[in-house]
């Protein structure tokens, strides 16, 4: 692989990353209830569900989502009230100073926030559209393919995982100098707007038509 190609996909991963979305939205909400380390585990989620989605496309699944309108359709609706499900979730949720929580990688809640993580990036159709639309058009199929395939899937994971570290670390910074209540609330409602904007905005998403052969 060009070094020149892998800069390219390396920019456009990082915008990717870094654009406000359902996953930016999950890390900061995962930052503010749970802090840093646990916060992680959001994170970790939202890997491992970018690592399933391209298993999904290296075997050739991720074609077939984008064929079957009514397949993809059902992804993006399943996306779209888990969205709108941790909207309300996050809306309601008690505000609680970052001295009461305990910001521990253990427990149940580590879990809880892991899936949280997972289902957030396997629902969004996006995803699908990127590993099986977008990541090919960087691949060189006169060379061999699977080690830039593992390349490219590699830089994504990284490149994902530290924006969203980021992310999550500055909504636990945020919490920490907050001590009223009344202010953590507010900023839980408003990641729970974001969070149903997120999932009506998924609502209107339409896919490009795919040009005639």
């Amino acid at each position: 692989m060009d070094l020149s190609v892998w800069i390219a996909y390396l920019v456009a991963t990082i915008v990717l990353s870094v654009s406000p979305g359902p996953g930016v939205f999950s890390s900061l909400a995962a930052g503010l209830n749970h802090g840093f380390r646990r916060g992680m585990w959001n994170a970790v989620g939202m890997q491992g569900a970018n690592f399933t989605l391209m298993g999904i496309v290296s075997v050739g699944l991720g074609a077939i989502l984008l064929a079957s309108e009514n397949l993809f359709s059902l992804v993006k609706w399943a996306g779209v009230a888990y969205l709108v499900y941790l909207g309300v979730v996050t809306w309601r949720s008690a505000p609680h100073r970052f001295d009461e929580r305990t910001d521990a990688p253990q427990g149940k809640d580590a879990r809880e926030v892991f899936w949280k993580g997972f289902l957030v990036n396997l629902t969004n159709p996006k995803g699908i559209i990127f590993y099986a639309a977008v990541l090919p058009q960087f691949i060189d199929v006169a060379r061999p393919q699977f080690p830039q395939y593992a390349i490219l899937g590699l830089t994504t994971l990284v490149v994902d995982l530290v924006v969203m570290a980021g992310y999550i670390g500055l909504a636990a910074r945020v919490l920490a100098v907050m001590k009223d209540p009344s202010h953590l609330r507010w900023v839980n409602r408003i990641l729970g707007g974001a969070f149903v904007g997120a999932g009506l905005a998924l609502a209107a998403f339409r896919r490009t038509a795919p040009a005639a052969a």
